[in-house]
């Protein structure tokens, strides 16, 4: 049986088609996932250029030594830009920054390029926006900040569903922040919540140019099909370019495709190239790297133990990239292997769901407690999210109880005073290790929304290397160790109760958040 059968629905014209089934690929270690290089580029590098992080302060420093230190590009891609005095820190590390380049001789050389979401930007009158067009103002040749709009929100749709409500339709949710060479991938957005006690998960890729430009060129694809933000706070598209809500849809998802699979496909390209020369220039007999004479001792990269594979998924744009490859992930999981699997919230696909529960691997789920659910405590219909998630959670646990899988697959809340948790991605134990090969970081939250709806980008980290093994090992203990075992009497509990509208109302709404 291949996976690939399963997933023919998912292949679409612009992804290159996988002709070998992974699972007769090379058998042991890391190199069983190298079928993911079918897809995307695959970026070799030294596991000693790898670093995870653990807390929201730690990722918070982070951005600001490296802004601080950036000299060539710095380029952020998120949700949003908070309005609060943490954010207003790394605006004015921005600003300092720009301002050292401009007083540098000759013409600056410093770029950067800031992408969010159009609706989630522009919330309230003090807003992502008015944060960042005093730079704008300032740096007008440096300074370049784009707002993706979903090509969904249109016409009497747009006229009619108010502000917040509107972000339900569709969003860009990529979080990249990437200075120079260095590149962070993080679910965490710019926001003080996130710099203080929102639990995410956070890796630093250090001096990885190839990784870096892959980075730069998608969030420049994404912004050339997103609205520029202007000195007056108006928006505008680029000359010649499809209006995402006022232009044909088609035409615009057309060209968004277009560009997003050109840096893609390049970069594929590119990668590919570099393997061949790398493997014909390490055969035996081979003297050409010798001849040229052109490497300087000990300026040779090391073999890399470590590779990454960015994943796409923007459904809006007919690109599934990220949600292939999770599902043939799923689907070829060995018996005896583990997938520990966490998101802020619970609402899998209906694919990933049948997956898990259909397959031979073991799960531990980690999930959002109501009580560290962001949407715990919020004013309006927001506030019954938390209620709606636990509704779908305890029909989930009833379906693996009737499956009689509780032993594979277990659900494990995390519970945490004064914290809220918005962790995402998974961690692959092959059968008989102790540690894992794999792990999935990034934006996806593997829900509705983010298979269909949101632009979503993550990676898969893949290593043989044990140091970072034990790194992404510890990574994930350290999460679960927060956290309880779902078992039938959770549900009993008090805070448990879901009242009967909202049971009524989740069916209709779950594909919305």
């Amino acid at each position: 049986r291949s996976s690939w059968l399963l997933l023919a629905p998912l292949l679409t014209p612009p992804v290159p088609v996988i002709t070998t089934p992974p699972c007769s690929l090379c058998p042991e270690g890391a190199h069983r996932f190298q079928w993911i290089r079918n897809l995307v580029p695959e970026f070799g590098i030294s596991s000693s250029h790898v670093k995870v992080l653990s807390s929201p302060a730690e990722f918070y420093e982070l951005l600001k030594v490296q802004i601080k230190a950036a000299k060539q590009r710095v380029v952020m891609a998120s949700l949003y830009l908070g309005t609060g005095l943490l954010e207003q820190e790394l605006v004015n590390c921005l600003e300092e920054t720009l301002e050292k380049s401009l007083q540098a001789k000759g013409s600056p050389d410093l770029r950067v390029s800031i992408l969010l979401d159009y609706t989630r930007g522009s919330r309230g009158r003090k807003n992502s926006r008015t944060m960042l067009i005093p730079l704008l103002q300032r740096f007008p040749e440096q300074v370049r900040v784009s707002l993706f709009h979903t090509p969904n929100l249109r016409g009497l749709l747009r006229l009619l569903i108010p502000e917040r409500f509107n972000e339900t339709i569709g969003l860009q949710h990529i979080k990249v922040y990437l200075f120079d060479d260095n590149v962070i991938l993080s679910g965490a957005n710019l926001s003080d919540l996130y710099f203080t006690n929102r639990q995410d998960r956070y890796v630093l890729l250090r001096d990885s140019p190839e990784i870096a430009d892959f980075f730069t060129e998608l969030v420049d694809a994404i912004g050339d099909v997103s609205l520029q933000l202007q000195q007056d706070d108006t928006v505008q598209m680029m000359e010649g370019m499809v209006h995402p809500y006022q232009g044909d849809k088609v035409a615009y998802c057309e060209i968004a495709n277009r560009r997003v699979m050109e840096v893609i496909n390049s970069a594929r390209t590119q990668q590919e190239l570099l393997h061949a020369k790398t493997f014909h220039s390490s055969q035996p007999g081979s003297s050409l790297l010798a001849q040229q004479g052109s490497q300087a001792p000990g300026s040779l990269k090391p073999e890399p133990d470590t590779w990454i594979y960015p994943l796409i998924q923007m459904k809006p744009f007919g690109i599934q990239i990220d949600e292939m490859v999770t599902e043939t992930l799923l689907t070829e999981a060995e018996r005896d292997a583990r997938i520990y699997l966490t998101t802020g919230y619970f609402n899998l696909t209906q694919a990933y769901m049948d997956l898990i529960l259909g397959t031979r691997a073991e799960y531990r789920i980690l999930l959002a407690s109501p009580e560290v659910n962001g949407f715990f405590g919020a004013k309006g219909v927001a506030g019954a999210i938390p209620a709606a998630y636990v509704y779908i959670e305890h029909q989930f646990y009833s379906e693996v109880c009737y499956l009689q899988q509780q032993e594979r697959v277990q659900l494990q809340e995390y519970s945490r005073a004064g914290w809220t948790f918005h962790a995402k991605g998974l961690w692959l134990y092959l059968a008989g290790s102790d540690l894992p090969c794999l792990t999935l970081i990034g934006s996806p939250n593997f829900g509705y929304r983010s298979v269909h709806r949101d632009l979503e980008a993550q990676v898969a980290i893949v290593t043989e290397n044990k140091a970072l093994q034990q790194q992404l090992h510890q990574e994930q203990e350290q999460l679960y160790l927060c956290s309880g075992v779902v078992s039938t009497s959770t549900f009993d509990q008090p805070n448990r109760y879901v009242k009967l509208w909202v049971k009524l109302v989740t069916p209709l709404i779950k594909n919305f958040f």
